[in-house]
Parts: structure tokens; C-alpha cells; sequence
């Protein structure tokens, strides 16, 4: 989807620009803090802390740089959950750009540059176990044309493009999609905050909270299936 040019946001992490969409795969404020606040902390900790389960399903949309997939293995090396992370992603990254990016070097945990290694060059379609607690598998596709299983998913990362570059990622019957696919207890997380989405979710049965957003941006949204 277009040219990507190499960023450095505010917090020093990389991120990258869509020449063709106009648009950043994160927030310029930050990228690290961006995905720390709105997924990790808010979607898979909150989900955590509340359940105690001992294995979580989470699912992301957008893999892109694969920086919300470090955060979640850094995360699961430190909690004793098994975390099984399935991940869509219709127009991945080429590989010269993804070895440029900075984020194991600023998160620098144990193995965090062989773990991200791994993550962009695992096969597509492919389920394989990057840690003992943490298994990958990434389907090339877009949202709009995949089939997913009901009621199977405990976090939703929902880090599309915003709604004013794609917007057919948005539209309530892919969100119905999303909704039917997770588990009653799932928790729905994302940096947007229009009102039409929150709506949307509303409209879908599901409990919605506006949160403070990261670093630059004044709301995000968390919705619960009851």
C-alpha cells in the first residue's frame, strides 16, 4: 500500500509514514507510549488483572511494525500467562524497512532483537512459538475478507488506519464481525475515539468507556462484551 518512509516520534521510537494514505502508522508523540497506553496497559493488563486467566487470545488488527507484538511478548515473560497472538495484516512491511526499526533497542529486554527477528520473519499462516508463553500467527489478509471464529478472542487490538483513511475497516458490519468473534469478558481496545465508532459499539451490545489517551492524544475507547 504505497511508499513508507522511516519516522522517529517523540519518545525517540521509530514509526512509519504511508506517503500514499497520508497518514503515520503511529502517533508522532510517541510511538512506545502510544502502544504501551492503549493496548498493553488498557487492553491486554486490564484483561488480565480483572480475569486471572491463565491463557489469553488476543487478536490483533493491523500487525504493521509488529511494535504492539514486542510489547505483548516483553509483557508475557514478566506475567504467567500463556498468550496466543493472531494477528491480520493486509499489506505488511518489507523487511529492509522492519530491521531498521528501533524498538528492541529501546525496550532492550532479554532477546528482544531476536524475538522481533522472528516476529517479521515467521511464515504467514504459519502458528509458531516465539516463547514458552507467548505463540504468533499472522494471516495476510484484510479484515473485510477473513473468516473468524466466534466467540474465540479475549482482546481485540483494533489498530487500523484511522476512519477518515479506511474507512471500510470502521463500518459497523466489519465491527460485527469483530464483536461476534469475541468471548463474552473480551475487551475491545483502540486509539480512536469518534463518536460514530463509540455508537457502533454501543449498538453491538458492547459496554464502551472513553479512557484518557496516550501522550498527544486527548481520548481513546475500550469496549466489554457483557
Amino acid at each position: 500500500m504505497g511508499e513508507v518512509k522511516l519516522i522517529t516520534t517523540s519518545d525517540g521510537s521509530h514509526s512509519l509514514f504511508n506517503a500514499e494514505l497520508g497518514e503515520t502508522y503511529h502517533s508522532v508523540h510517541g510511538a512506545i507510549q502510544e502502544s504501551m497506553h492503549v493496548f498493553v496497559k488498557n487492553g491486554l493488563e486490564y484483561f488480565q488483572e480483572k480475569t486471572k486467566q491463565a491463557e489469553i487470545n488476543v487478536l490483533e488488527i493491523g500487525f504493521g511494525t509488529g511494535l504492539n507484538a514486542l510489547l505483548t511478548i516483553q509483557k508475557s515473560l514478566s506475567y504467567p500467562t500463556l498468550i496466543h497472538y493472531e494477528s491480520l495484516e493486509a499489506f505488511p512491511i518489507e523487511e529492509e524497512i522492519s530491521s531498521k526499526l528501533n524498538y528492541p533497542k529501546i525496550l532492550n529486554f532479554t532477546a528482544s532483537e531476536k524475538y522481533f527477528l522472528q516476529l517479521h520473519q515467521s511464515g504467514w499462516g504459519e502458528q509458531i512459538d516465539i516463547t514458552n508463553t507467548f505463540s504468533l500467527l499472522k494471516r495476510h489478509t484484510k479484515l473485510q475478507d477473513v473468516d473468524l471464529e466466534a466467540e474465540k478472542y479475549d482482546v481485540i487490538f483494533f489498530d487500523a488506519f484511522a476512519p477518515s483513511k479506511q474507512p471500510e475497516l470502521w463500518e459497523l458490519a466489519v465491527l460485527r464481525k469483530v464483536e461476534q468473534s469475541m468471548k463474552s469478558g473480551a475487551v475491545f481496545v483502540t486509539y480512536c475515539a469518534r463518536g460514530q465508532l463509540k455508537r457502533d459499539l454501543k449498538s453491538l451490545g458492547l459496554l464502551v468507556e472513553t479512557l484518557p489517551g496516550p501522550p498527544g492524544k486527548k481520548e481513546m475507547v475500550r469496549a466489554v462484551k457483557s
